[in-house]
C-alpha cells in the first residue's frame, strides 16, 4: 500500500464544516493528492454529552437519566430534545431542503430505532427476572454510536456535493447480524476501498463483540482510529484539534506565552492523559507505538501550522520542560490505620479494587508505613461510595477526603540537576504551599498537590520559571 495518513476529527473541529473541508481535506498535510487518506471522525460538539453524560460535570444525559430510573421515562423528553438539536445542525449544514430532508431521515431513523429499544427493554426489565444493570454496557454502547453515525453521514453528503469522492464507512454495526472483534469489523470495512480514489469517512464508534466503551469509555473513537491506522498500515496518524498541544494552556498563561510543542514523544503523551489532558488515549497510543507510526496533533484552525510530532524515540536534544499541566478538582483519599503497618499489601489491593468497582480514575498515589492517599478523579458521590464500601471492610481506619489541586511539568528528558528545588521555588514565590510531590525516577515528570484554588497561579509560575519563550515562540529547554 502506498503512503497514507489516518486522520482523526475532533468534535469541536467537527460542528465547523467549512474549517474542516477547507483546512483539512482540500489542504492535505504530505501531497496535494486529496486521497490516500482515511478520515476518523468525532460527533459534533456537544452531542455525546447530550446521549451520555457531560464529559466535564457529569451532568446525565440520556444514558444516565435512563440507567437510574427503571419507571421513569425522562429520557424519552431528553432523546426528542436530541432529536431537535441534531435536526438542527442538518438544517444549519445543508442548503437545500431536500438535503436538510434527506439528512434528518438518516438520523431520525436510528434515534426512533433508539426509542423502541429502550422503551421494550425498560418494559421488559419491570418484570423481576430481569435485571436493567445486566444491559446497561450494551445500552451506552448503542447511544456512543449515534453521534459519530451522524455526523460521519453528514460530511460524506457534503463532500461528495463537493465534488470529492467521500465514501460513508459505517463501523457502529447499527441492525448487525453477526458480532465480531474490532479488528474484524475494520478489517471487513476497508477490504473493498480503494484509498487512490475513495476518501473513507468513518464513523469514530466501532461496534465489536467486546465492547468499546467497557474498555475506553469516552475514548472509544481515539482506539477506533489507533487500530485503523495500525491495521491499514498507516504511515501517520494526525489528530485534528481546535487548539495546538502547547506548553500549557492559552487561558492560562496567555496565548501569547504558550507555544506548540513542535515535538515531544509518546511518553510525554502518556502523562498528559494520566492528568485528563490527553492527546490521544493510552492505549490507543500503545498500537501506534508499538507498529512505529508517528503521531501528529494539528490545530483545525491553523492549517498552515505543522502541529507537534509524537514518536516513540524523540528526546529533546537538550534536557527540558516542555509543558505545564495539571488538573482540578482532584480528592486526596487518605486512609489510615496503626494495624496497617507491616500490612501495605493487603490494604493496598483491596483499596485498588473498590476504586476499579467504582471506577475513579488514579491520577497519583502515596505510600508509607501506616498511610495509603490515592489521589482520584471522580465526582464526590464516587468518592463517597468508595468511603462507605472501604469503612466497612476496616472500620478502625481514619479515612479522610480533602478536594486539591495537581500541577505537573513534564518533558522527554528532565534530567537537570536542581530542577526539583527550581520548582519548588517557583511555587513558593507566589506562597504557594506543596501538601505533596512526586517525582519518579523515570525524570519526565514532576508533580506537586497543593491547595485547589491555588491551581492558576501555580500554573503561570511555573510556566513563567521554567518554560522560556524567545521572539519567534518557539519554546527554549532550560539548560543543565
Amino acid at each position: 500500500m502506498t503512503f497514507h495518513t489516518v486522520e482523526k476529527i475532533g468534535g469541536t473541529s467537527m460542528s465547523d464544516y467549512v474549517a474542516v473541508r477547507d483546512n483539512i481535506i482540500l489542504k492535505p498535510v504530505h501531497r496535494e493528492d486529496l486521497y490516500q487518506r482515511i478520515f476518523v471522525v468525532s460527533a459534533y460538539g456537544g452531542i455525546t454529552d447530550m446521549l451520555l453524560e457531560h464529559k466535564k460535570n457529569g451532568h446525565a444525559g440520556i444514558y444516565g437519566q435512563f440507567a437510574n430510573s427503571l419507571n421513569d421515562a425522562g429520557w424519552q423528553a431528553s432523546l426528542v430534545t436530541l432529536k431537535q438539536e441534531m435536526f438542527a445542525i442538518n438544517a444549519n449544514i445543508f442548503d437545500t431542503a431536500e438535503a436538510i430532508k434527506k439528512a434528518d431521515a438518516f438520523i431520525g431513523e436510528r434515534l426512533d430505532d433508539t426509542e423502541r429499544c429502550l422503551a421494550d427493554l425498560q418494559r421488559l426489565c419491570q418484570h423481576g427476572h430481569f435485571s436493567l444493570d445486566a444491559h446497561l454496557s450494551t445500552v451506552r454502547e448503542m447511544l456512543a454510536s449515534i453521534g459519530e453515525a451522524h455526523s460521519a453521514w453528514n460530511t460524506v453528503q457534503l463532500l461528495q456535493q463537493d465534488g470529492i469522492n467521500a465514501v460513508f464507512v459505517d463501523l457502529t454495526g447499527w441492525r448487525t447480524d453477526k458480532h465480531m472483534t474490532l479488528d474484524e469489523r475494520i478489517k471487513k470495512a476497508f477490504a473493498e476501498i480503494d484509498l487512490s480514489r475513495q476518501l473513507p469517512i468513518a464513523t469514530g464508534y466501532a461496534h465489536s463483540i467486546d465492547g468499546l466503551m467497557s474498555t475506553f469509555d469516552r475514548g472509544y473513537s481515539e482506539m477506533t482510529f489507533s487500530r485503523i491506522a495500525v491495521l491499514t498500515e498507516a504511515d501517520e496518524a494526525i489528530i485534528h484539534k481546535e487548539f495546538h498541544l502547547s506548553s500549557a494552556d492559552p487561558r492560562l498563561v496567555g496565548e501569547d506565552k504558550a507555544v506548540p510543542i513542535g515535538r515531544t514523544n509518546y511518553d510525554v503523551a502518556d502523562q498528559l492523559a494520566n492528568l485528563g489532558m490527553e492527546a490521544i488515549h493510552p492505549k490507543a497510543a500503545k498500537g501506534l507505538r508499538q507498529n512505529e507510526i508517528a503521531l501528529r496533533v494539528r490545530n483545525t484552525f491553523e492549517p498552515d501550522h505543522a502541529g507537534t510530532l509524537i514518536t516513540g524515540d524523540y528526546v529533546s536534544s537538550k534536557p527540558c520542560v516542555e509543558i505545564i499541566a495539571g488538573c482540578k478538582g482532584v480528592y486526596a483519599f487518605e486512609v489510615f490505620d496503626q494495624n496497617m503497618a507491616g500490612e501495605i499489601h493487603n490494604y493496598d489491593r483491596e483499596i485498588l479494587a473498590l476504586i476499579r468497582r467504582f471506577r475513579a480514575h488514579i491520577v497519583s498515589k502515596d505510600i508509607n508505613a501506616n498511610t495509603i492517599t490515592h489521589y482520584l478523579s471522580a465526582s464526590l458521590k464516587k468518592i463517597r461510595r468508595i468511603r462507605d464500601a472501604l469503612q466497612e471492610i476496616y472500620p478502625d481506619a481514619e479515612i479522610n477526603q480533602q478536594k486539591v489541586s495537581i500541577v505537573s511539568a513534564i518533558g522527554s528528558d528532565m534530567k537537570i540537576p536542581g530542577i526539583l528545588a527550581k520548582t519548588v521555588s517557583a511555587l513558593a514565590e507566589k506562597q504557594i504551599s506543596v501538601l505533596a510531590m512526586h517525582q519518579s525516577m523515570r525524570q519526565v515528570d514532576m508533580q506537586f498537590v497543593i491547595d485547589e484554588d491555588a491551581y492558576t497561579d501555580a500554573i503561570k509560575s511555573l510556566h513563567s520559571h521554567l518554560v522560556e519563550v524567545h521572539d519567534h515562540g518557539i519554546a527554549i529547554c532550560l539548560a543543565s
